[in-house]
């Protein structure tokens, strides 16, 4: 097995600092009230050169860099930001365990036959990704998820380390035994309290001492992963869940009648994959892509699926007009996908949008307005 953990590097940070280029220069926090009982969500490399991280209480990051800037988290923006990241690295490793907005795990054996083209495919994601988005990622290639994990941090930011079969453990042996996935609190100081510091030291214990330590399946499990050996395999759901299209202009577009002949087509295109695969799609979403990078996603749900390109393409249009009311600007991008695909037809009802509703037919509730 072949496989690669990715990271995005200070990702909510990093999306912030797109929003609002001003930020790239000043430590940033993205979390709570620096005044009362906030936490860290993340921080720029910038900030946490004060020592400021995750989980620290923003009370903390403040006392430590005064002059930091703090801003609450977004999570609406980050799911849009990590939809467009995932699209791109599955252009590129089609299956992937995600296991976070941020991270996951991808098969690379599935489009690489040695860890020589291994990297080859790993720099290709991240050229990928920071091309679709501006956004670094980190990446950590090796012969099981307990390697990669720990690889992929090795040289952050934006960095990649290989680790081939036959390494693993010569490359885990001088960590600090907490850098090791599965060692919690507990088990650290129990660790700390018998000398046992590094991840060698762990791999090297013996039956007795390893029981008195870390009694039962886990003292096990953590020891067979300080050598490098974890047989887990990745949760991979290779099940297509949307289809999308989309297009970057060779110059930035401001033309409305333009940017919806460009979505009327890629509705026709998107709707042919639909019918193509015997399958209707609830959910119409428009990706609009600004000329700073900045990424915005507007999205309408139907009672039932369909797969007709004009009205895929009608509904994006809509989006995109209520996507430029929220934001006007010149575009380098438009894409149209769908989701919630199913693989049968129903009688068709009118459309359901978060913020349009129309008549319904007897005994048809009318949607309520999400929160």
């Amino acid at each position: 097995m072949i496989v690669a953990h990715v990271d995005l590097d200070a990702f909510f940070a990093a999306v912030e600092e797109l929003e609002n280029p001003e930020l790239r220069a000043k430590p940033l926090v993205v979390g709570g009230d620096p005044h009362g009982r906030g936490v860290v969500a993340t921080a720029n490399y910038e900030a946490r050169k004060f020592g400021i991280h995750s989980a620290m209480s923003c009370a903390e990051a403040l006392r430590r860099c005064p002059h930091a800037v703090f801003v609450r988290s977004r999570h609406s923006l980050y799911r849009e930001y990590s939809q467009v990241v995932w699209e791109t690295i599955r252009g590129v490793v089609p299956t992937v365990e995600r296991t976070g907005l941020d991270e996951g795990y991808l098969d690379v054996g599935e489009v690489a036959s040695d860890f020589l083209q291994a990297r080859w495919i790993a720099e290709a994601v991240q050229v990928s990704v920071r091309a679709a988005t501006s956004l670094t990622c980190s990446l950590g290639v090796s012969s099981s998820k307990v390697v990669a994990k720990v690889a992929s941090d090795y040289r952050k930011p934006g960095g990649l380390t290989v680790v081939p079969a036959g390494t693993e453990a010569a490359f885990l042996a001088p960590f600090d035994v907490r850098r090791l996935p599965g060692v919690g609190p507990k088990a650290e100081a129990r660790l700390r309290a018998a000398g046992v510091t590094t991840v060698g030291a762990l791999a090297a214990l013996g039956d007795v001492d390893l029981r008195r330590l870390l009694p039962g399946s886990v003292g096990t499990l953590l020891r067979e992963r300080a050598r490098g050996v974890d047989r887990r395999e990745l949760e991979l759901s290779t099940a297509r869940i949307s289809i999308s299209v989309e297009n970057t202009f060779e110059r930035d577009l401001t033309d409305r009648r333009r940017l919806h002949d460009e979505l009327r087509r890629m509705g026709g295109a998107v709707a042919e994959h639909l019918r193509e695969s015997g399958r209707t799609a609830r959910t119409v979403t428009t990706k609009l892509r600004y000329t700073d990078f900045s990424i915005r996603s507007r999205s309408t749900s139907l009672r039932v699926g369909i797969d007709d390109g004009s009205e895929i393409g009608e509904l994006a249009c809509g989006l995109l007009d209520r996507a430029l009311r929220d934001r006007p600007g010149a575009l380098r991008l438009v894409g149209v996908g769908v989701s919630g695909l199913s693989d049968f037809r129903q009688l068709a009802f009118p459309a359901v949008s978060d913020d349009t509703f129309g008549h319904y037919p007897s005994g048809v509730s009318t949607p309520r307005r999400p929160l």
